[in-house]
């Protein structure tokens, strides 16, 4: 028997139950929920075999980005498999994208997950799937496209609606459409509430426009747009801390971070990526941290072997070059070199392009060697978004470029990486960058030194 889901989407299950912990899975997965895999393995207790829901689980497991998990996902695609003679045409393209995840291909999952969006383009669930991976790739432009092309066939009173303008937010954001994204961002959170997703690019907005006050007075008294979430939540937080840091408010972020973005000590890379890059930002602004990084160093050495996302692995460098954990930088340049060299299938391509020059970047720069910090950064540099996450995110990595160059002496270099920084920002000028173009100004001048002017 088949039913149909709160996105009016066919699902081959025949127990209303079933149907129900289905609709909360999704819903939950759309917020970003704590709840999502509480009512995912309800399900499974439910409906035993039916086989999206395995295929659900393993792009769930797949989207942690650990390495343990991979063999999970696995173990979900062969039951999935076992059941697929069952399914129907939508759900076996749920089980051939975790196929493409699990083979290290993932534009190859998005387009089966967009073949769905092709004959039902209001499946929410899948268009958040597509987004979700498109995240991963660093896809901001094919995110606004795939949701561009299904957008106009959403009534007004669709239960995905406010999920849909959520992410096209946030895509709008990534493709440097900032009004607009802010506008989608505020409806989304009209229809949907508890979308954290649209309620954080709206934040995104305030960070590319370096308007940081506008960025607080957008979260706070919001907070329950993503208290419900899971590690989400400590995202947003993150949000946070950057505006604050934007405003010199270096007390208040180390709060945040203690309080809020680090509050559970997970080794969860998306948490991992938050902390190592605010402690990072802190740092390149000459404030003392005290010993937080000492306990994502311990983390982060029994991550060396996961290569399953360059943006993980790359955080995660972060921690041990800075803490000079020789043994796991060693570990981890090695796996490196060993998955670029295969460059068989996505995932390792983008571990060659951007990341072996990349991690060589951030090691030199633990080391002290700005030179070849540099150098080795500005190779990666014009490949960065291939290493996935946002631009806010990937930010971290631009600001050691160019403090490595100014270190170096590099001013000229820097003054016109300076100028495209702020250029790929909609030409909005942020406190770093302010604050870098007077640290120029002072060498080249040494009447600048004294406050004077032309």
């Amino acid at each position: 028997m088949s039913r149909y889901d709160l996105f009016e989407q066919p699902v081959t299950l025949a127990d209303a139950d079933a149907v129900t912990e289905w609709n909360a899975m999704s819903r939950a997965f759309m917020a970003h929920g704590a709840s999502t895999p509480g009512h995912l393995g309800k399900l499974l207790d439910i409906a035993p075999e039916y086989g999206a829901a395995y295929a659900i689980k393993g792009l769930f497991y797949a989207l942690l980005g650990r390495r343990e998990l991979l063999s999970d996902a696995a173990i979900a695609l062969s039951k999935a498999e076992t059941l697929i003679s069952d399914a129907n045409a939508r759900e076996r393209g749920f089980i051939g994208a975790l196929q493409h995840v699990l083979a290290g291909n993932i534009t190859n999952a998005v387009l089966a997950l967009e073949a769905i969006l092709e004959v039902a383009p209001t499946d929410t669930l899948a268009m958040k799937l597509s987004h979700a991976l498109r995240f991963v790739l660093g896809d901001g432009a094919g995110m606004r496209q795939s949701i561009e092309a299904v957008l106009p066939r959403y009534r007004d009173d669709h239960a995905g609606r406010g999920y849909l303008l959520g992410c096209h937010a946030f895509a709008l954001e990534e493709t440097g459409d900032y009004a607009r994204a802010a506008l989608a961002g505020r409806a989304a959170l009209t229809l949907a509430p508890d979308d954290a997703w649209g309620l954080h690019a709206v934040a995104h907005v305030h960070d590319m426009t370096a308007d940081a006050k506008g960025g607080l007075e957008w979260l706070d008294g919001r907070e329950a747009a993503w208290a419900h979430c899971n590690n989400f939540r400590f995202h947003v937080w993150w949000h946070k801390a950057l505006m604050m840091l934007e405003l010199g408010r270096m007390d208040a972020v180390l709060e945040l971070y203690d309080t809020h973005v680090r509050s559970e000590k997970t080794d969860d890379y998306r948490d991992i990526s938050n902390a190592t890059s605010l402690l990072s930002r802190l740092e390149l602004e000459g404030v003392d941290v005290s010993d937080r990084w000492e306990e994502l160093a311990d983390l982060a050495e029994n991550r060396t072997e996961d290569g399953c996302l360059i943006f993980a692995d790359l955080h995660y460098l972060l921690a041990l070059s800075h803490e000079n954990r020789d043994d796991g930088i060693a570990r981890m340049m090695s796996r490196l070199a060993t998955d670029a060299s295969r460059s068989g299938n996505e995932v390792e391509k983008r571990m060659a392009v951007p990341g072996l020059n990349a991690a060589r970047g951030l090691e030199a720069f633990g080391d002290g060697d700005y030179g070849l910090a540099f150098a080795a950064l500005t190779k990666a540099r014009p490949h960065m978004q291939g290493a996935g996450g946002s631009h806010a995110q990937r930010d971290v990595f631009e600001r050691i470029t160019i403090d490595a160059g100014l270190r170096a002496g590099r001013l000229h270099e820097v003054e016109a990486l300076l100028s495209d920084r702020t250029a790929r920002r909609g030409g909005y000028e942020d406190r770093y960058s302010a604050t870098r173009r007077q640290m120029i100004a002072r060498a080249v001048d040494p009447a600048c030194r004294f406050g004077a002017t032309a």
